[in-house]
Order: C-alpha cells, then structure tokens, then sequence
C-alpha cells in the first residue's frame, strides 16, 4: 500500500490514492478495488492480490495527482504502509513509494497499518486527545490499545486465534450468504430478520479476565448450529432459500452477532478499568473493518458512556482499509519530524525493502500477556512502540 503527502499533506495507496491537506482536507480519492475478485474466489490469495495491486498502482498514483490539481514539486513526503500485511502486497506498495521519493528526492514514512486505523478518528474527530483507549477490530486483527501519543502505545489485550471480521466472514460463507459487500454487512443485514436469543451460543472467554480474544470457538458453533439444523448452504444460496430455510439463517446470524459483540463488551470494559488506572482517558475509540456495523457502535457506544466516555468512531468508509488513514498518519509523523531520507539516486532496483508482514504496535501489558497467536508468530522487529521510545532516547 502506497500513500503519498504533500506540504499540504497528500497522499496515495495501491487500492485508493488519496491527497489530503495538513489541516485534514481530503483533497482527492482514487479507488481501485479488488472486491470482484474477493467474491469470485471467497477470500485472498496473495499472488493474485500483488498482481492486482501492481496493475492498478500506476494509475490510481496517477490520477489522484491529477485530480488534486498538484505539482510534484509541491510535494514535501511520502507516506507507505511497511506492515503488518501480506508481503507481496506490501513489496508493491514500497518499491513504488521509493520510486517516486528517490525520482523526486522526498523524504518518505513507513506506517504501521493498524496505527493508521487509530490515526484516523483524530483526522475526523478534532476533539480527540490523547490519551485515549483503542479498540481495533477487523477482518485480521482484534486490539485493546492504550494510545498515549503518536506512536506509543500500550497493548492492552490482542486475539488469540481468529478475529471479529474473519469470525464474520466464515459465517457469512457458512449461510451461503452474498458476500459482494462483504461478510460483515451480509451477516448485520440478515441479522435484522433474526431473533438474537434463538441460539444459545456460549460467550468465548467469560471466565478468563483479561482483555484477550477468541472467535475461533464461537465459529465452530456457528458450523455445528448449521449442521443441526440441515441447512445446506453450500447448495442453496441464501437468495435461493424458502421462507423457512431463511429465517433459520437469520436467527443463526442474529444470535453470532450479539454473542460476538457481547465478547467485545466484556473486552472493552475490562479494558476501560486498567486504562483508568493508568491514564485520564476521557473517549473511546473505535475503528477497523467491524466498527462501521451499526450494533457494534451501539452496544460500545453505551458501554463508553456507561464508562463517562464518549465514544469516537471515524465514518463507515474510513472504518475499512483507505488511503486516508495511511495519508494521515504519515501526517501525525511527519509533523513530529519522523521521516526517512530520500533514497540515493543510484539505489540499485534489488535494493532489500524493510517490509514488516508481522509487526507489534504497542508494548504489551503485563497484566494481559498471555500465548497468543501473534506471540507464536513474532516479528523480527521491535514494535513500533519501542522503536519510538528508542529513537526519542537516542
């Protein structure tokens, strides 16, 4: 993914170029999505999402530029997602960031991803200031954060095994459900014809205090309700299905959903306890993928307040992967004087890219570690957090 900024803060992605100002303008948005291809083969597959990325990369950069009526000239940075992600998605993102910095001399910003997802909201939400709390929920990802400032942040809880948005995900292919806009709105979107209560799924984790995460158990129940009521889903679209075949369907969905955002719940406010302790947090954050769902900002929306929080979501589009988020975060650094230099001119075109597919944002607290997936597959790399903190000492 590749974002571009500019003296007023531009910038551009492999899927949406997008320019926006310092003071928080979006001044242009290019999207080139691969949800075709996602609903064609149900899921990601990494080589043919890096060959999509790098067919469409030139032109979105291209016309973006070219609708936000700038000059290369004017331009002062360049910002690109490094990690976490695929690897080969991220390779096309950086060797066309580095290109362009290197032909133009311009200082560029590797950006953490899931930061940027926190980033935004204060893009959109003026009034937020640190320090806050940070829920992150998304298609690969579930993180409790206490943000302190830019780039320093403390893990406060992490998923275990599979995140909301793939839990979502899964159970929308399980009903045989449209998946052109995604699991998650199919599932929120059938849920509405469904009684919550129908199921008795059991909520993951209610005895373990922490502020960890699992979905992976809640998703085999999902399969197992399925099977018992010999709904064939594989044979009968959802579209296919009689009445009574649907509203089956429907109370499976309903009942998934409030189980998943009564985990969040628990999550959340155990989260809100050990943030208290440690910081006047005043506002709640919620962003990623699974935040545009509207029973998600609800439920959360009256735990923060329950909590004396007020609850800041950024809008619908910017909850999902954009270019906004990576362009301004890079902003937030950049303003902070966090930038690399140039690439030399004569970098050769084999040059080692610092890609980072497993990358931890914040250091972890000691109250919540526990063995976690991610800890099984950790990075090579300090987390951002630390990196930070060692560049702030040095």
């Amino acid at each position: 993914m590749i974002r571009h900024i500019d003296k007023e803060q531009y910038t551009v992605s492999h899927d949406s170029q997008v320019m926006v100002r310092g003071d928080g303008q979006i001044v242009s948005e290019v999207v080139s999505s691969q949800a075709e291809m996602l609903t064609q083969y149900g899921g990601v597959f990494p080589k043919m999402a890096e060959e999509g990325h790098a067919k469409a990369i030139d032109k979105v950069v291209s016309e973006a530029i070219l609708q936000a009526g700038v000059k290369e000239s004017s331009l002062s940075a360049i910002a690109v997602t490094i990690g976490p992600g695929l690897s080969l998605c991220l390779r096309v993102g950086v060797r066309k960031a580095r290109s362009l910095a290197k032909l133009y001399q311009l200082p560029w910003i590797g950006v953490h991803h899931m930061e940027a997802h926190a980033m935004v909201a204060r893009l959109m939400d003026r009034q937020l200031e640190f320090p806050f709390l940070v829920l992150l929920v998304s298609g690969g990802h579930n993180l409790l954060l206490l943000a302190q400032k830019v780039g320093d942040y403390i893990q406060l809880g992490t998923t275990l095994d599979d995140a909301i948005g793939e839990a979502y995900d899964k159970t929308a292919r399980e009903l045989g459900l449209d998946l052109a806009r995604g699991g998650g709105p199919a599932v929120e979107e059938l849920a509405l014809e469904g009684n919550p209560k129908a199921v008795n799924f059991s909520i993951p984790m209610r005895n373990i205090r922490d502020c960890n995460f699992s979905f992976a158990g809640l998703k085999t129940q999902v399969k197992l309700a399925i099977a018992s009521k010999a709904i064939t889903t594989e044979l009968v679209p959802i579209k296919d299905a009689d009445a009574e075949d649907r509203q089956l369907r429907a109370d499976i969905a309903a009942s998934f959903q409030r189980v998943a955002v009564l985990h969040l719940e628990d999550r959340c406010a155990r989260a809100i306890e050990w943030a208290q302790s440690m910081s006047p947090i005043k506002a709640l954050v919620v962003s990623g993928g699974v935040a545009s769902n509207k029973v998600v900002r609800q439920r959360l929306g009256e735990l923060a307040e329950k909590h004396g929080l007020r609850l800041s979501c950024p809008p619908p589009r910017l909850c999902t992967d954009n270019g906004v988020m990576i362009a301004w975060t890079g902003v937030e650094h950049f303003k902070l004087g966090r930038s690399q230099p140039p690439p030399p001119y004569d970098e050769p075109e084999d040059v080692h890219l610092d890609l980072r597919p497993r990358w931890q944002l914040g250091e972890i607290y000691t109250e919540g570690q526990r063995h976690t997936r991610s800890s099984k597959t950790a990075s090579v790399h300090p987390s951002l957090t630390a990196e930070m903190r060692m560049h702030s000492s040095s």
